[in-house]
């Protein structure tokens, strides 16, 4: 489990050094306003992808494990299609998608969304390294087809930027596709029909959750855009992202605790698996953190950005407890959404996104971007505050168990060094 926990890593590091290049270059090239308008896309195609989720992603990984994966790989695909139409539409009435890339939502939606459950059948499977090679290919090709058509093409425009994420998901959608469909288990037509329905009811629950989470973590961006400008959202964006890439570690790790918990009904294996990933979270999150936040801010505006995005370390700095909050929030969602519980994890979410849209509407029209961090942070510590309530009462937990166990953490640092060691070697 710790070799595919520290191969996920790494392969959200690489990913995400790619990403901070693609961000640099984003900023160079088009400007704070580019990178704000990509940000506000962006924002909207993950917003459409969390009602996709709804037979279409984690959904998956519980329901292939008692079911034939060929029935659920039918729902998952014409919820996929139908939803995000339907999605995109709303957000496009609503005013919620810049002018003149509404279609480009959906699109990019239903491309994201697919290679996404194709993902979740690999990771269902236990086929990790195809997993992770599906992750690679989105960032890898994204990487490579913005490069070439910025500095081969000259083309530098924020559709460019957009054509590149039709070439990579594309790509990753098509060879997901072909690895998924030698492993997909026929069985009978007749159960589809409850098999959609139960899907459905589990998904909501995970869908209003993703969704809930979702906003509360992009909801700034259009309250930003309202009482700050265009501009405001390329620096918050630059800020968040640099900070985000820290929820790497949990986000694989979180993988592997939903593919664990959702395999075994041992409750006492569930709440092991969970409490040492938690730790193992937590101070991996905090170190690295602690790092991001020793750069200078000429770092970011000399070398990185350039002088417009003065002020991102600020923002950094008042992002900082919330990043850590949601990690290891991360760790305690997939162990509900992995034992059936679902409701729990959707509650903690939407507990989130209640605190974010009070702080939000306090502090964002007198601190403006500093503001909107810092009600993110108020809203992620709030859903970790609930979620560990929620386990401690389910798994009958007294606080003084959540401490991690010095032989544990032995064991742990000692295999890691060793996976190390041996990856250097090779």
């Amino acid at each position: 489990m710790l070799r595919k926990i520290i191969e996920t890593i790494g392969t959200r590091y690489l990913v995400a050094f790619l990403n901070l290049i693609l961000l640099v270059l984003n900023a160079r090239a088009l400007g704070i306003h580019g990178v704000g308008l990509i940000g506000l896309v962006l924002a909207a195609v993950n917003i459409v992808m969390m009602c996709n989720s709804v037979l279409s992603g984690n959904t998956i990984v519980y329901f292939m494990n008692r079911y034939p994966s060929f029935q659920v790989f039918i729902p998952a695909y014409l919820w996929t299609i139908s939803m995000g139409a339907l999605a995109s539409c709303i957000m496009w009435v609503s005013g919620l998608i810049p002018e003149g890339y509404g279609m480009h939502v959906y699109l990019l939606s239903l491309l994201l969304s697919l290679t996404a459950a194709n993902a979740r059948f690999l990771l269902g499977t236990d086929c990790i390294r195809k997993f992770n090679l599906t992750y690679t290919l989105q960032g890898g090709l994204l990487f490579v087809a913005v490069l070439i058509l910025y500095y081969v093409f000259d083309v530098k425009t924020v559709d460019a930027y957009i054509c590149g994420l039709y070439i990579a998901n594309g790509t990753a959608w098509i060879i997901s596709l072909l690895w998924v469909m030698p492993l997909l288990k026929r069985g009978t037509w007749n159960e589809l029909p409850s098999l959609t329905w139960n899907m459905f009811l589990y998904g909501l629950w995970a869908g209003v959750d993703n969704l809930a989470e979702q906003f509360t973590s992009r909801i700034n961006y259009f309250l930003l855009q309202r009482f700050s400008g265009v501009g405001s959202v390329g620096l918050f964006d630059a800020g968040t992202k640099v900070s985000e890439s820290v929820w790497n570690i949990s986000r694989s790790i979180s993988f592997i605790v939903f593919g664990k918990v959702a395999q075994t009904e041992d409750a006492n294996i569930q709440k092991r698996i969970t409490i040492q990933l938690v730790w193992l979270t937590l101070l991996a999150t905090t170190i690295v953190m602690l790092f991001v936040l020793l750069i200078p801010e000429f770092v970011f505006t000399s070398w990185l950005f350039g002088q417009e995005f003065s002020g991102i370390r600020k923002v950094i700095i008042c992002f900082t407890p919330g990043v850590i909050a949601l990690a290891c929030n991360s760790i305690f969602s997939h162990f509900f959404i992995g034992s059936g519980r679902v409701r729990i994890s959707t509650i903690s979410s939407l507990l989130g996104l209640s605190v974010l849209l009070l702080t939000g509407s306090l502090l964002i029209p007198v601190s403006g971007v500093p503001g909107a961090a810092l009600s993110g942070s108020a809203a992620y510590l709030s859903m970790l505050s609930f979620s560990i309530i929620q386990f401690c009462r389910i798994t009958s937990t007294r606080v003084g168990e959540l401490l991690p166990d010095k032989t544990d953490i032995t064991s742990i640092c000692r295999r890691i060094r060793n996976l190390v060691s041996r990856s250097g070697q090779s």
